[in-house]
């Protein structure tokens, strides 16, 4: 039976990438080596990192004054590195999400934080609105997808503050205009590569102003001056990211994965609003399009179980949703084909039927 891979991370990849780096398991660039066991440092890895570092900065249009680092590990890593390198006095946070707390809890070991806005009073299920970024912070944080509760900010802000942006579950999902970030951030499992590696685009003039000593693993200035081969980068990982970068550019680009990704999305909010069992539990207008929460409506509520069943017997996976929200969460990231979405949709509707 065919499986439809819905899970919020480790998540879907494209074929493309999958058999790409199964054939470099057996035998990479000709090498007559496994990409598991060669050097990183080997000219046909160099040219790996270097043509991933590319790919990125044309897909994104990054402008002059931007580098892109691969860093080993999560984006959690970042909680830290961020006001590391960047907070000397004061850092404005948007809280949106379990992430975002976390990534506020951090930064307040560095300076102040101002939390400018909170959507925790309503468990996290609106984009919060009408707030003030102070102009003397020394960055604005915020996350512009939140996995585990299904909003999200599809819009680059205009704050006068630097704006620094945790996008480790829907980079690559809609075109940015990137000359009004100075960071951003994303853990590649998501819609770039496994496990392991983050992604980190820096502009270079937000660094160097901090007074204090940065640990020289947690300097960016590290990592870019070394072109992420400070240490041993996960090479693994970076592969199947170059990988996935091509596949979007042989897509059509970013602009591409955007109609594809809303596409997939709308069709199955559609069914969720138009569905007696099941409701969402997002305000509309700042649904998420990478995750989709939803839950069963309170007189179905005990049905719950039964159709997670149901959907495992239809090969749906990954649906059940994180403990936070409770009932299900669809994860519709790049790769995900709209035939997979069709198939939840299909047994909703059937679930439906039945009861």
């Amino acid at each position: 039976m065919k499986k439809h891979n819905f899970y919020a991370g480790p998540s879907i990849l494209s074929d493309f990438t999958i058999k790409n780096t199964a054939e470099a398991i057996e035998n990479f660039a000709g090498m007559g080596l496994s990409i598991l066991e060669i050097s990183h440092r080997s000219k046909e890895f160099v040219a790996v990192m270097d043509e991933a570092r590319a790919l990125i900065k044309e897909l994104l249009d990054l402008p002059a004054g931007y580098e892109v680092v691969f860093l080993g590990g999560g984006a959690s890593m970042q909680f830290c590195m961020v006001p590391y390198n960047l907070l000397s006095k004061k850092a404005a946070y948007l809280d949106t999400g379990t992430w975002a707390s976390k990534a506020i809890k951090e930064a307040k070991l560095f300076g102040e934080v101002d939390v400018v806005a909170s959507s925790k009073d309503k468990n996290y299920t609106y984009i919060p609105k009408g707030y003030t970024v102070p102009e003397d912070v020394d960055y604005f944080h915020i996350t512009t997808n939140n996995t585990i509760y299904g909003t999200e900010i599809r819009e680059d802000l205009d704050v006068k503050a630097r704006l620094v942006a945790d996008m480790s579950s829907d980079i690559f999902s809609r075109p940015i205009d990137a000359s009004k970030y100075d960071l951003i951030y994303a853990g590649a499992q998501k819609n770039l590569a496994p496990a392991g590696v983050t992604l980190v685009i820096v502009r270079t003039d937000a660094l160097g102003h901090v007074d204090r000593p940065i640990p020289t693993m947690l300097n960016y200035k590290t990592h870019i001056d070394k072109e992420s081969m400070f240490n041993t980068p996960p090479v693994l990982p970076i592969y199947s990211a170059l990988q996935t970068l091509k596949w979007y550019k042989a897509q059509g680009g970013i602009a591409a994965m955007e109609k594809k990704d809303k596409e997939n999305a709308a069709i199955l909010y559609d069914e969720i609003d138009r569905n007696k069992l099941f409701r969402g539990t997002v305000v509309p207008e700042d649904r998420s399009i990478m995750n989709v929460c939803f839950v069963m409506n309170d007189e179905y509520k005990e049905l719950e179980a039964e159709f997670n069943t149901f959907a495992t017997s239809k090969g749906i996976v990954g649906i059940k949703g994180h403990r936070s929200v409770g009932g299900f969460r669809a994860s519709l990231y790049n790769a995900m084909p709209k035939s997979s979405v069709e198939v939840l949709i299909d047994a909703m509707k059937e679930f439906e039927k039945l009861h």
